[in-house]
């Protein structure tokens, strides 16, 4: 009976579906049992700072600016309090691959972490809404019990209520996405404003809330599988020496139900219990221990779930826990790969490259262009001019008073009308001429380097051409 059990347990099935989805394509819903453990507890409370987080910096100003504001409709881009503008378009060119290659290097040493302990749509899930949904409708078999149901008095004020916080929230929360993108006064100007004249603002708002409604009361757990890209790359990414959500079948195995005081040895028989409290508390619906599956998230429910039963039977815990496979075949400890390595070092290259590019990143930025169609001019005191537009950008929150002088040759730069002040966070324009001594343009075209000053400091260059007659 024993060796008919075992073989049946040994047998591997595979699944070319989704767990929440059956052979028809009909949605499966996932009621998962509220998980309890230390994994739980911190996961719970990283989500809750990271809300705190998310609520708390659009009220943020570092030196009258937002700590961050992404403004891509006017091209207005502010990170902790410093604005960018699209002449700083390398420094997010920068950002982004160093962004890739760190996402990268993660998944590729310990898998999908972000999707299980950072990610918003986990974050939002598993903090806010689920736990919501736990205190209206009960425990996962209340919920299931509710659903099936016919629909009666209890049924309509459960789900109603539930709704109605739902939609609340979603409205609460695409109101500050909204200041993310606007900023907080402009936000305000659309709340206690005419509608009349917020027309488009308001229905962006609405129609995100409606998203994100949809998203967390009835999408869920699908959208880690169908629409996050990242979760599709996971298996690409992922290799033997990844740190994933790992059941340890050369313990486990051969599976079989729990009996007090029995020889588990003797009946040839592993440690798991086949108790399916792993699978109770998943939030997506799978069997870890079927193996890494594109829809586990690495949110450690099933460890908690899984050391709560073996302390209870007095077995060692971590029959389920972070490791790789190469861990669990050949019974090693976490080392670095090479691949590892080499991800880490061209990170910290980029990450470099990044950090010098901010510091070293000017208050001001010019552009020097000789005026469109004009030639040079002679002089009666022998010298030669030419005429040039100059278009200065201050990224600073102050304003800024410009003097021009010329640093590669010796000369005189006239500037026409009043002297430059840029303001802050605008740009600024102006028009000068440049004058040279006949004797020292020695050739039709000569290259210049205009030094751009501030209270005597120099703070940018910008090169130009000079033009004189043929010699």
């Amino acid at each position: 009976m024993v060796q008919f059990k075992k073989e049946e347990q040994e047998k591997t099935s595979f699944r070319d579906q989704l767990a929440t989805i059956d052979e028809k394509g009909k949605r499966l819903w996932v009621y998962a049992k509220q998980s309890k453990g230390k994994f739980t507890s911190a996961r719970n409370l990283a989500g809750i700072i990271l809300l705190a987080i998310f609520f708390a910096t659009p009220f943020i100003t570092i030196n009258g600016e937002p700590l961050l504001l992404l403004n891509f409709i006017e091209r207005k881009i502010v990170i902790f309090g410093v604005q960018f503008w699209p002449q700083d378009f390398h420094l997010f060119f920068l950002a982004m691959i160093s962004m890739i290659v760190f996402i990268i290097l993660f998944t590729v040493t310990y898998g999908r972490i972000w999707c299980g302990w950072a990610c918003p749509q986990t974050v939002f899930m598993e903090v806010v809404f689920r736990r919501i949904e736990y205190w209206i409708e009960g425990s996962q078999h209340a919920q299931k019990k509710l659903n099936e149901q016919a629909w009666n008095a209890n049924k309509i004020i459960r789900k109603g209520i539930k709704h109605a916080i739902f939609y609340l929230i979603s409205f609460t929360v695409s109101n500050f996405f909204l200041m993310y993108i606007i900023g907080v006064d402009a936000w305000k100007d659309i709340v206690t404003g005419d509608a009349r004249d917020h027309i488009i603002g308001l229905a962006g708002m609405l129609a995100f809330s409606t998203v994100f409604y949809f998203i967390f009361s009835w999408f869920r757990e699908q959208v880690c599988t169908i629409v996050c890209p990242y979760g599709r790359l996971q298996g690409v990414l992922l290799d033997r020496n990844s740190i994933v959500i790992s059941y340890d079948y050369e313990r486990g195995d051969p599976k079989g139900t729990f009996h007090k005081n029995e020889d588990r040895s003797a009946l040839g028989l592993g440690d798991c219990i086949n108790c399916q409290q792993c699978v109770q508390v998943c939030p997506t619906g799978i069997d870890i221990r079927n193996g890494t599956q594109l829809e586990c998230i690495n949110c450690a429910c099933c460890i908690d779930a899984c050391n709560s039963q073996m302390k209870a039977i007095g077995m060692k815990p971590g029959l389920i826990r972070y490791a790789s496979e190469k861990m669990i075949a050949e019974r090693e400890k976490f080392k670095f790969s090479i691949r590892t390595i080499a991800y880490t070092a061209v990170l910290v290259v980029l990450l470099g490259i990044v950090n010098y590019s901010l510091l070293s990143r000017s208050d001001i930025e010019a552009t020097v262009m000789r005026a469109a169609g004009s030639l040079y001019q002679e002089q009666t005191d022998n010298r030669i001019s030419n005429l040039y537009n100059i278009k200065l950008i201050n990224k600073t929150n102050y304003d800024l008073p410009v003097e021009l002088k010329l640093l590669s040759q010796d000369g005189e730069i006239q500037i026409i009308g009043e002297s430059i002040l840029v303001p802050g966070q605008s740009i600024g324009e102006s028009v000068f001429f440049i004058y040279l001594n006949n004797a020292d343009v020695t050739s039709h075209k000569l290259d210049i380097e205009v030094g751009i000053y501030s209270e005597g400091i120099l703070i940018d260059t910008a090169k130009a051409t000079f033009i004189g007659p043929e010699k």
